[in-house]
């Protein structure tokens, strides 16, 4: 049995991860060349182009989980940005 490394990306870690970076070119394709490719290749407004839109959507949901979730597991970080130094003007 393997054993769980902290930090380390799960299956469904690099899943979302691929999805997202598919929507995020998908989005850039929309930006500079109006052309939505998922659209283009499933058919604009089909169920399919929804459903590649909403596991998209689900997959960043999941991201901004996993970053809480990863922010929570550090717990040697304060949050705090100050310094025990003096300033320099």
């Amino acid at each position: 049995m393997a054993k769980s490394v902290p930090g380390a990306m799960s299956g469904l870690d690099y899943t979302a991860m691929v999805l997202m970076i598919v929507g995020g070119l998908n989005w850039a394709m929309v930006g500079l060349f109006d052309v939505d490719v998922v659209a283009s290749l499933f058919g604009a407004g089909s169920a399919l182009t929804r459903l590649v839109y909403v596991v998209v959507g689900l997959a960043a949901l999941y991201s901004i989980y996993t970053l809480v979730k990863m922010g929570r597991n550090h717990t040697g970080h304060t949050g705090s940005s100050s310094s025990s130094g003096s300033m320099n003007s």
